[in-house]
């Protein structure tokens, strides 16, 4: 398995001072930065669209890692695409025809990603993962941060890496809920190599300090 990426979610970050938030979590070692899109209705909040995507795309080479939490989903890729996604997820059930969403997000040329809520099935996958490049597990309801991690999500995490490994794919395996330097063992342990991570990088008073302790301080 590939080394442990951590992924800062922008939603833990100060909000008036975002362009150097991110500034700042790359220059500590943060791989990706993970985006919450979130519309009020697939879940029960509300955060920002492709415009501060864009507007954040100039502050950063580092892989943007879209997590779309709306629904319909499919209308709005190619303005995230275009707003400079590198990696673009959504929930199977955001929309009618994952298959056909995963092809869209590939033909724009972004990697994709499938999530899966607590209560999502990993059946789900067993006919895209041909056009997977991520599989987002989460550890918590989706639509606020903050949240405790739910433990019972450990055997899916391991159920996914061996789906992984048996379909010999090139698949990252993502955790993103709850994730601290207290959880993030378990959830290495069980098969994931990227953690999503809000307040325990941006709550924290040294950023690089934090991502080198989630990554187990390799």
């Amino acid at each position: 398995m590939s080394a442990i990426r951590i992924a800062p979610s922008l939603l833990a970050a100060d909000f008036a001072r975002l362009g150097e938030e991110v500034r700042a979590i790359e220059a500590a070692g943060a791989d990706w930065l993970h985006l919450d899109i979130m519309d009020g209705h697939f879940v029960p909040n509300i955060s920002f669209g492709p415009g501060l995507v864009k507007a954040l795309r100039k502050h950063s080479a580092m892989p943007f890692d879209v997590h779309l939490m709306i629904a319909p989903a499919d209308p709005y890729l190619a303005a995230f695409a275009e707003a400079g996604a590198d990696l673009i997820s959504l929930h199977p059930e955001a929309g009618p025809h994952l298959h056909r969403s995963l092809q869209t997000i590939r033909a724009l040329g972004k990697k994709a990603g499938v999530v899966l809520n607590p209560a999502t099935p990993i059946e789900c996958l067993a006919h895209v993962l041909d056009l997977t490049d991520l599989i987002l597990v989460m550890s918590v309801n989706p639509g606020f941060g903050g949240q405790s991690f739910l433990a019972s999500q450990l055997p899916k995490i391991a159920a996914l890496r061996r789906m992984i490994t048996e379909s010999g794919r090139d698949i990252a395996l993502q955790v993103d809920g709850g994730v601290t330097l207290k959880t993030a063992p378990d959830c290495i342990a069980a098969g994931a190599d990227v953690l999503v991570a809000g307040t325990a990088v941006f709550g924290a008073p040294d950023y690089a300090q934090a991502i080198t302790g989630l990554r187990g301080g390799a």
